[in-house]
């Protein structure tokens, strides 16, 4: 049970405003930023460990670090001086070395504590004072782990091997455990594949794109020459087959922001698979649009141990646990998605999985290159 402190400092003062108003964590990342983009409408308080560099349209931020227990405290001052009607928790470490997190015990306080932070903060505030009406929780398809046929969210659970799946399908599974507890507020568990468009950044880019990502000496060498790393592609087993989603940054945008103005009453509880239309990208298809180079391997443990090396010697930032999550079938079934959006599916999903990782590969923004090399959702958080 985590403890709350009550703080003898300063009152708070209650900031009344025409506009509802919602409180994001994780801001300051990509998802984040298009997000302020999809909410004009709305005063938004927003929380990370560091500035948004593009803010415009953020109503207020503080600086708050959810790895650590007095964030629980800083929650909920924000959430009784501002009233926010809607909380939409991104922040998630991906990449702890990318992030600047020290070691793996801090980034399990950042992701699983974290997440449970903001879901107390949320119950005890609505115990206290009520208001806070919707949830959102932005989790991934890595908590299903790589399958040979598509899965529905009622599936079991199998993330195994990378930190990241793990530490999500733990939080995935505590907020929708404590979705009950946070009085009339409906919970929105959104399980989204590998996120596509300008700015994206994720293992599955990274991987594609070949750059020598990594923090050590090596790395930066290649990355100063311009050199490309190839993929490690077993031979054997009908790899190029394999297949993988994607969805476009701006239609996971646009669906949450659709979820914050919802009309009507959802169950309590809703967990959606989230992808970009249509059908899902075969690697072969993968590797034509990024251009990637890829050497045969005899078998995918040799396709491992390159890219266990490759880590090691600080060139790839990708660990060898994430290369299942790469190299295998992972594919959800959207029906419920669909389903939920009834007429909006079209103007809110706008771009097919394919389009998704397309967009990926063309010029990034200006505006995005300053923090296109931090994880997605904050500097502590991540894109999937």
């Amino acid at each position: 049970m985590l403890g709350w402190r009550t703080s003898p400092a300063r009152p708070l003062q209650l900031h009344m405003t025409v506009k509802p108003t919602v409180l994001i964590t994780g801001v300051a990342g990509s998802l984040g930023l298009r997000l302020l983009r999809q909410l004009p409408g709305h005063q938004v308080i927003g929380v990370d460990v560091r500035e948004p560099a593009e803010p415009a349209g953020l109503f207020h931020f503080k600086k708050v670090d959810l790895a650590e227990e007095r964030s629980c405290d800083e929650l909920l001052e924000l959430m009784r001086a501002y009233r926010p009607e809607a909380v939409i928790h991104l922040a998630f470490v991906m990449d702890p070395l990318a992030s600047g997190v020290p070691d793996r015990h801090s980034m399990w306080l950042s992701n699983v504590p974290g997440s449970s932070r903001v879901s107390e903060a949320i119950a005890e505030h609505n115990r206290m004072v009520g208001g806070i009406d919707r949830f959102i929780f932005s989790s991934s398809a890595a908590v299903y782990a790589p399958r040979p046929r598509s899965v529905t969210e009622d599936a079991t659970l199998g993330a195994h091997g990378l930190l990241y799946a793990m530490h999500q399908q733990e939080a995935d599974t505590t907020v929708r455990t404590r979705a009950a507890g946070l009085r009339r507020c409906q919970t929105y568990v959104l399980r989204s594949h590998f996120y596509g468009g300008p700015g994206a950044r994720n293992y599955a880019l990274t991987w594609l794109r070949g750059v020598p990502d990594g923090k050590g000496r090596l790395g930066a060498r290649l990355r100063r020459r311009g050199a490309r790393l190839p993929i490690f592609l077993p031979s054997r087993g009908g790899y190029l087959e394999n297949r993988l989603q994607f969805v476009h940054l701006d239609d996971m945008a646009r669906l949450v922001a659709h979820i914050v103005q919802r009309t009507g009453t959802d169950p309590q509880l809703t967990v959606l698979n989230v992808a970009g239309r249509g059908e899902s990208v075969a690697l072969r298809r993968c590797f034509e649009i990024s251009r990637a180079e890829t050497k045969s391997v005899p078998a995918e443990l040799v396709s491992r141990h390159a890219q266990r090396l490759l880590w090691k010697l600080g060139i790839s930032e990708i660990p060898p646990a994430a290369l299942p999550y790469l190299l295998g079938s992972s594919v959800m079934d959207t029906t419920r998605l669909r389903i939920f959006l009834g007429e909006h599916y079209r103007t809110i999903m706008q771009h097919t999985c394919e389009e998704a990782l397309v967009a990926s590969f063309k010029a990034r923004q200006p505006e995005e290159s300053k923090w296109s090399a931090a994880t997605d959702a904050g500097a502590r958080s991540s894109s999937k």
